[in-house]
């Protein structure tokens, strides 16, 4: 029995799709958010550590 046939026995498994599909919007959308949310100072900083030579 090949794996597909496996998954197709499963009750309920067109629900996991969608979950995983709402799951990766809302982690995508909540990183976004933080992301442009952080100040230009902020931004400058981090972008200038790996040039900096001073310790962390």
């Amino acid at each position: 029995m090949k794996f597909k046939n496996y998954l197709s026995s499963i009750d309920g498994i067109s629900v996991y799709p969608l979950f995983t599909l709402i799951l990766f919007v809302l982690i995508f959308v909540l990183a976004s958010i933080l992301i442009f949310s952080k100040s230009k100072q902020t931004i400058e900083h981090i972008k200038n550590i790996p040039l900096d030579d001073g310790n962390v």
